[in-house]
């Protein structure tokens, strides 16, 4: 594909659907399946995106009869899901009722009511006394102070709710064929140090290794874990070609790097914006090999009897 001109976070979230159904850990995924309690379910997503975890769950049967709130603090991606969503539902034959909140889908065997929420989770949270049997955030925890978000969101889980937290970042980004090993490794630390220094409002926000610190996160936030696994992302072309909007995504991953290291003073400004264009030929070749080492977890709340 032609390098984008584009840089359309929404397109990288429809884009990176199908990266991320092959990086679920099938385990984890298997877990949350059994214990999942008796239907309706209420369930919370928070950092929602454009609505991929709904059609996930909903395609694999674990949404019968839900009311499914779905949080995302920008008003682009909760307008996107509910074209999307309305979209999938339809193509999957439910009837679609649309209303001011959300949606809600029906069918003979299935009543699914989304909420979609356009609001800063914290605001949420501390607006709202409700509870859930389910909790879930994809490829959110990594944006965010875990010692801050996880015992708040941790504490709107119902008796025994569960959890899903998945494509937790862990510390490694891969990218192939190498083009200077000595400088390949300084971008990627560099841009890794961006990740532990990021600061939303003054406040800390997420690390580059999220993944192992969740292990000691969730027990200490008061949180049993079930389940967890590695949920890598690995995009790479057969013949040249990637699948599907891959190679969009891979163009807005690298992107994304430049984006976070063109002013960086350890870099020289021309060898790296050389690196960031071989980089981008690299995918327009269908040569680019991109790995991110990823952790996914599943457990629940812990009672106090």
């Amino acid at each position: 594909m032609p390098i984008p001109n584009d840089n359309s976070f929404t397109r990288y979230l429809a884009a990176k659907k199908s990266v991320d159904d092959r990086a679920l850990n099938r385990q984890v995924w298997q877990t949350l399946q059994q214990a999942l309690p008796p239907q309706p379910l209420r369930v919370l997503e928070i950092g929602a995106g454009i609505g991929t975890m709904v059609e996930r769950l909903a395609e694999q049967g674990m949404l019968q009869h839900a009311d499914y709130t779905a949080l995302d603090a920008q008003p682009e991606n909760i307008a996107h899901a509910r074209q999307r969503l309305s979209r999938w539902a339809a193509a999957q034959g439910l009837t679609v009722e649309a209303g001011d909140a959300g949606l809600l889908l029906a069918g003979a065997a299935r009543r699914l009511q989304l909420r979609l929420v356009a609001t800063d989770l914290f605001d949420f949270i501390e607006q709202t006394g409700e509870q859930w049997d389910v909790l879930i955030a994809h490829a959110f925890l990594d944006l965010v102070d875990l010692d801050a978000t996880l015992p708040r969101i941790l504490a709107r889980l119902g008796d025994d709710g569960l959890f899903y937290f998945s494509l937790n970042f862990d510390g490694l980004t891969i990218l192939e064929p190498t083009i200077d090993s000595v400088f390949d490794a300084q971008i990627m630390a560099l841009y890794h140090q961006t990740m532990d220094e990021r600061r939303v409002k003054g406040q800390p926000a997420g690390h580059s290794r999220t993944g192992r610190q969740l292990f000691a996160g969730l027990q200490k936030a008061g949180a049993e874990i079930l389940a967890a696994g590695s949920s890598d992302w690995v995009v790479f072309a057969h013949r040249g070609i990637y699948p599907q909007d891959e190679a969009y995504f891979l163009h807005f991953i690298v992107n994304t790097i430049d984006r976070a290291l063109k002013h960086h003073p350890d870099l020289e400004p021309g060898r790296f914006a050389a690196w960031i264009e071989k980089r981008r030929a690299q995918i327009e070749r269908g040569e680019l090999v991109y790995i991110a080492h990823q952790l996914d977890f599943m457990g629940r709340k812990t009672i106090i009897r």
